[in-house]
């Protein structure tokens, strides 16, 4: 994991600029640090073949291009980046111009994807401050300070100003294998902070989101907010109602889906930003009652043992177990004797208020609620209805949710256990558990009830039954 390969970049921090002496917000925004390929880890063999064509060819058309974000930043901390990225002082038409498998995508922040068979990467031209731009064309602000357009280009310098974290600003470049470094990047993978670039207020109401990255990162790289990054957070949680549910779902997966849930899950509670993303949810964790705390965080738990183990992962789990408090919530006390209509409508009412703030594409949604509706089926397991059961589509995903029900502290009277048996259990002899729960698997089958029938008159037909 990246978090075990701090200590060796902060041996490389050390030979480059000594034991850390600046106070974590005392950064030079116009220091510029090239550190040679002596000095740091970094080896072309742990980079991706496309982005290397791609900075190449830029080379060739004479264009400037470098490795930066994530990718260099993890590429440091001794870890396998899955994405690459590029920056250039090439527009994205030039760039689209040199790249036959390229298109240029989005609106806000124009950016270039080239494809190399499966793989993207994703090229940004070098930006500048918002305030050089000539019109609403090339950048524009909504009420609450929101870039809702930033296509003003610049230069390396500038660029790196304009970037988010100062750990995702850093540079490396093919050409001499230097790492450029202007806004002490290197000092924060040190001293392991999450620093934002610029004034914090400011950066935040720009794009509320990097409040979320920033929550991300510290978890992912086991890292500490800065405290002057860390101090806006709070009050300007609220911004992130003004991000379009689409874009929160995407930020969702994200927060969830890396292998670090456990951990966002903690520091979205801790600086409260969990409740502009599941209102609902938050209120039921803060009401205290049951074990909804130790429930979602429990699915945090296993989503991440899934990821290291390369097993599956689907947003319909992680969706039904973040809203699940919700939805018991809503049907009150006595949920668990709750009919099919009152289940019906409560998890209609959770979520439809859940859409407002992030959406939840039908193609999880569905089975999301399928999940949900099992829960009250997988107890009635009578007769023929196990067998049934099994077949369901959604059995599995929902078993799992019996399990860490349990596994969150709910006493289900053995049900997990007993599906668990049932399922690996040779068909022939499944009747034994059946019968434990005093049905008759295969018994007498009911009796109907017979109509009765008038006495046939005399000119009755026969009874043809």
């Amino acid at each position: 994991m990246l978090k075990n390969h701090v200590k060796s970049i902060v041996a490389f921090s050390k030979s480059i600029f000594g034991s850390p002496s600046r106070s974590a917000t005392g950064r030079n925004p116009d220091s510029h640090r090239i550190i040679p390929r002596e000095q740091h880890p970094i080896s072309r063999k742990n980079i991706s073949a496309g982005a290397l064509k791609v900075i190449k060819r830029l080379h060739e058309a004479r264009f400037e291009a470098f490795l930066v974000g994530g990718g260099v930043r993890d590429l440091l901390l001794g870890g396998h980046p899955k994405d690459f990225d590029v920056a250039t002082d090439a527009t994205p038409e030039q760039i689209k111009e040199l790249f036959r498998s390229s298109r240029i995508i989005g609106r806000r922040f124009r950016i270039v994807h080239v494809r190399f068979g499966r793989e993207i990467i994703e090229v940004t031209t070098f930006r500048a401050h918002h305030e050089d731009a000539s019109g609403q064309h090339e950048a524009a602000k909504s009420d609450h300070g929101m870039l809702t357009r930033d296509n003003v280009y610049g230069d390396l310098q500038s660029d790196a100003a304009r970037r988010d974290f100062s750990i995702n600003a850093l540079y490396y470049t093919p050409k001499g294998f230097n790492i450029h470094d202007y806004t002490g990047g290197m000092a924060d993978i040190q001293q392991r902070l999450v620093r934002i670039i610029g004034d914090p207020q400011t950066r935040y109401k720009e794009d509320p989101v990097r409040m979320l990255r920033a929550v991300r990162f510290a978890a992912k790289l086991d890292f500490s907010i800065e405290t002057a990054s860390a101090a806006p957070i709070r009050p300007l949680g609220e911004l992130l109602r003004h991000i379009p549910p689409a874009r929160m779902f995407e930020e969702v997966l994200k927060l969830f889906m890396g292998g670090h849930a456990a951990a966002t899950f903690d520091l979205l509670r801790e600086y409260e930003l969990l409740g502009h993303l599941f209102p609902a949810t938050e209120a039921a964790l803060r009401q205290g009652e049951g074990n909804a705390a130790a429930l979602v965080r429990q699915a945090m738990h296993n989503t991440d043992r899934r990821i290291r183990d390369d097993k599956r992962v689907t947003p319909a789990f992680i969706y039904a177990a973040m809203l699940w408090p919700a939805l018991q919530r809503a049907l009150g006390q006595d949920w668990r004797q709750a009919g099919a209509e009152a289940q019906q409508q409560a998890a209609q009412t959770v979520i439809q208020q859940q859409l407002a703030h992030t959406s939840i594409p039908k193609r999880f949604l569905i089975p999301m609620r399928e999940i949900w509706d099992l829960q009250w089926r997988l107890p009635r397991r009578q007769g023929k209805r196990a067998e049934r059961l099994l077949e369901h589509p959604r059995f599995r995903a929902a078993y799992d949710f019996v399990l860490l029900r349990e596994q969150a502290g709910e006493d289900l009277q053995g049900l997990g256990d007993w599906w668990t048996r049932f399922q690996s259990t040779k068909p022939a002899e499944r009747h034994k558990l059946l019968e434990q729960l005093g049905a008759q698997p295969g018994g007498k089958p009911r009796r109907r009830r017979r109509k009765s029938a008038a006495k046939p008159g005399p000119h009755s037909p026969p009874d043809a039954r």
